[in-house]
């Protein structure tokens, strides 16, 4: 067994370089409303071609690269099609082919477990296998698991971190991303979501805003430079948070407008593996265990079971992952992926994922060829992906024992999810469930039509390469959308 106190791959050092944080938090899943659109009461679908030309022929667009595929889910017949078999930067759209493949490979009922287990000379190893819902909760059923066996005391705990090997964070991701909450780092241990929090509270005019931190024993990781001044009501309020190459430092600068509500920052944890033994020590100390020292080990041998808790069925990771939009959760399930495609410790078990995310594709009848995928959430800009990979994938899916419960982990149009606020008061909103994807420069939407005088549609819109903001962009494809919801037999 090797033990270490920091054994992290050398790219989750560049978390550390200076970088301003964004929070405009367009890549953080949140849809803006779209205006409702006329449309006529019915079309053809002769006609479909045209009225989708329309609004993609805008002068508006002309620079615009467009990616369209529509089709009966019951069959291969294209409605309308336009460069579907060319690549295009998918954003969270590729959440669709690593939710399919999950729910394919390891079933609607697969849970992870985190588990305690207590060797031969009585020192306790944690075992970590990458719940992304794990939360402090949990902890502290696990601390009350062991206060329960007798356990008072633990001389030595082990966090063993072998489950979920490579990097934790992707090396594609972009620096704004792995500086923010939705771009956390993944890892066998996976607390909280990875990321803590504190408020920036304004206070009276010409003083520096009160920094009030959620977790005391986080605050005490940090050196904080805090320059955020007070400034009168009425004024904008603006911050910005920095930190250092080392990591301890934070700086945060700007205003917060007298008597605003305090402004919440979440941000990655720096060393998952200590950020949960830091907070699992505060959940025996609620239950009078005292624990003396704490390692990070690389393997190790499982005897007896103390303690343990699992995630919820996989049918609700999906959900959070696909309604959300949860980069977290989307890794974390390429990581299960891969390591039931190998048990062999030292491989990088996000890979192993992507191999096994193939595998299933092409059981679903995804060419192989229409894909590229670096990631499991769709956050780096090198995932290629051609509307027809995710429309073969969401009509593969439909076609298994499982198609309710991938379905059901989809946004309906406005009523949940990433699209709550999109398609209200349209002949879209209810009938349509889908899921929806942004980067700059990148917008997308893929999923199901249930046409009321049609049959059931499936279709994706991506769109790359734009300068025109992402709420004109949403406003064009809904447009789209809502066209295909008055498709009529003629």
């Amino acid at each position: 067994m090797k033990l270490n106190a920091f054994n992290q791959p050398l790219t989750f050092v560049l978390l550390f370089l200076t970088t301003q944080f964004s929070f405009s938090r367009e890549v953080a899943q949140a849809q803006t409303q779209a205006v409702p659109v006329t449309t006529p009461k019915s079309i053809c679908p002769a006609q479909l071609g045209t009225v989708v030309d329309a609004v993609v022929n805008r002068p508006l667009f002309s620079r615009v690269r467009w990616g369209i595929l529509v089709q009966p889910l019951s069959s291969g017949q294209t409605l309308y099609s336009r460069d579907a078999q060319k690549y295009f930067t998918p954003a969270s759209n590729a959440k669709l082919l690593t939710t399919a493949a999950a729910l394919q490979q390891l079933g609607a009922s697969f849970r992870i477990r985190t588990s305690i287990y207590q060797n031969r000379d009585g020192v306790l190893r944690i075992v970590g296998r990458g719940d992304p819902s794990l939360n402090d909760t949990q902890l502290q059923a696990l601390a009350t698991q062991l206060k329960q066996k007798g356990i008072t005391q633990i001389k030595q705990l082990i966090a063993d971190d072998s489950y979920i090997q490579g990097d934790i964070v992707n090396p594609t991701w972009q620096w704004e991303d792995v500086q923010s909450d939705y771009g956390a780092p993944v890892n066998s241990f996976i607390l909280n979501q990875n990321v803590f929090s504190f408020k920036i509270v304004p206070q009276t005019v010409g003083k520096l805003s009160q920094v009030v931190w959620n977790d005391a024993n986080e605050a005490r990781q940090w050196r904080v430079v805090n320059q955020s001044i007070t400034v009168a009501k009425g004024q904008p309020s603006f911050i910005n948070v920095t930190r250092n190459l080392s990591g301890t430092i934070l700086r945060i600068e700007g205003q917060l407008a007298e008597n605003s509500e305090p402004y919440l920052l979440n941000l990655p944890v720096v060393d998952p593996n200590y950020y949960f033994l830091r907070r699992f020590r505060a959940a025996l100390t609620t239950e009078k265990i005292t624990l003396g020292q704490t390692l990070v080990a690389n393997g190790g041998e499982n005897q007896q079971e103390m303690a343990a808790v699992e995630s919820p069925p996989l049918s609700d990771l999906l959900t959070e992952t696909n309604l959300n939009s949860n980069n977290l959760y989307a890794e974390a399930l390429l990581r299960a992926l891969g390591f039931k495609q190998t048990k062999v410790f030292n491989k990088n078990t996000a890979n192993n994922g992507l191999e096994a995310v193939k595998a299933s594709l092409t059981q679903l009848g995804v060419d192989p060829a229409n894909y590229v995928l670096v990631d499991g959430s769709g956050l780096s800009r090198r995932n290629l992906v051609t509307p027809e990979a995710l429309v073969q994938t969401l009509r593969g899916i439909a076609r298994t024992p499982t198609a309710s419960v991938y379905r059901a982990s989809l946004p309906v149009a406005g009523k949940s999810g990433t699209l709550k606020n999109r398609f209200q008061n349209t002949p879209a909103e209810g009938i349509v469930q889908a899921k929806t994807g942004t980067l700059t420069g990148v917008v997308s939407l893929s999923g199901y039509v249930n046409a009321p005088q049609y049959e059931p549609l499936v279709f994706s819109i991506i769109v790359n390469q734009s300068e025109q903001p992402a709420t004109v962009i949403r406003q064009a494809m809904d447009e789209i959308v809502v066209l295909l919801t008055q498709l009529q037999r003629c």
